[in-house]
């Protein structure tokens, strides 16, 4: 009894909420912490033991959970019923066409890229999506079919197609191993949710206890230099996402599959996910000519993290509004506790 009430008293020092009202802030705070001691402490987490092997040298296991509960997510109940083409829609127009664009830019640049963005920067960014804020929005304004294309964003979560792309195009040397490694949580994650639903269920929250643990380690590996030099590139690259990739789901959902007035639904995937922070780095891992690239690359998907979850609903709604189709429908009851908590709808 006693400790119910512990856990169900006041907090004196209120961070968690208090990161929960800042857009992306679950994500973006422990990064900048990670950037700041690094920066102005670089040896700090340095001392060996459980302290540097979870702050400083525990992303890329953080990364592999990650993975695993997404692939749990795509047999647990946000799958929907009767949405196959929405999410066929939503995969080709939000993630593959515009990480095949990006593919070509890099036969073309190189991996260095343009105009101070890298390739690796492109991927990570244009390759993942906010599944919890499509959720949430599709919950309000859409149906069944809209919601039941969260799907498409687990398929899209992680490293896998960055390296599927990179490899099959040449411009990465990704080891068939490294790959098969990129896949094993995945895939175990895909029999343990097909096989036990009450796994699906219980990793629902991986991501919010990752994500602040993932991009702080992350963080420890970014210069503050960095940070400042890639800030307004990802506010442009954030930008370009929403009007981009929003807006090739959105011809999509008008033309192929024709929803008229709540076309503009399509927008609301025009983002970046939270966990795409920690796309360099997994690539990096497998093919240490992208190291170089790692630093920018994090911190400009970081700063298009926080810019894509405050635009993309706002241009979905006035869209949305425009064409007459800003109606609210009744949630479906597993989305419920996404639209109640609002750092869930911009971890991603």
């Amino acid at each position: 009894m006693a400790e119910t009430q512990f856990r169900q008293g006041p907090s004196r020092v209120p961070f968690f909420k208090t990161m929960q009202k800042i857009p992306a802030g679950m994500m973006l705070i422990p990064l900048v912490l990670g950037v700041l001691i690094n920066s102005f402490a670089p040896d700090a987490l340095k001392i060996g033991g459980f302290t540097q092997a979870l702050f400083k040298d525990g992303a890329l296991a953080l990364i592999g959970l990650l993975i695993f509960a997404t692939g749990a997510q795509i047999t647990g109940s946000h799958s929907g019923k009767g949405a196959a083409a929405t999410t066929g829609v939503v995969l080709v127009c939000k993630t593959l066409i515009p990480v095949s664009i990006a593919i070509a830019l890099g036969l073309v640049f190189g991996l260095e890229g343009f105009l101070g963005i890298s390739i690796l920067a492109l991927l990570a960014i244009m390759g993942n999506s906010n599944g919890a804020l499509w959720l949430a929005f599709a919950g309000e304004y859409g149906d069944e079919r809209d919601t039941g294309a969260y799907v498409a964003s687990a398929f899209d979560d992680g490293p896998f197609l960055a390296m599927i792309f990179l490899g099959a195009s040449g411009l990465g040397d990704i080891p068939l191993l490294a790959l098969v490694a990129a896949l094993v949580p995945f895939v175990l994650g895909l029999i343990v949710g097909a096989v036990d639903r009450e796994w699906t269920y219980i990793l629902d929250d991986v991501p919010n206890i990752t994500i602040p643990f993932m991009s702080f380690a992350v963080g420890t590996g970014i210069s503050l230099g960095t940070v400042l030099t890639g800030g307004l590139q990802g506010v442009f690259l954030g930008i370009g996402v929403v009007v981009f990739t929003g807006g090739l789901t959105y011809l999509g959902y008008r033309f192929v599959l024709r929803r008229g007035p709540k076309s503009g639904i399509g927008f609301a995937a025009g983002t970046t996910a939270g966990n795409a922070v920690a796309v360099p780095m997994a690539v990096a891992a497998a093919d240490p000519r992208f190291l170089p690239f790692v630093a920018s690359a994090s911190a400009q998907t970081a700063t298009a993290v926080l810019v894509t979850a405050i635009l993309a609903p706002l241009v979905a709604s006035w869209v949305l509004r425009r064409a007459g189709g800003l109606t609210v429908h009744d949630p479906v009851p597993e989305i419920a506790a996404s639209k109640a908590d609002p750092e869930v709808q911009l971890a991603g």
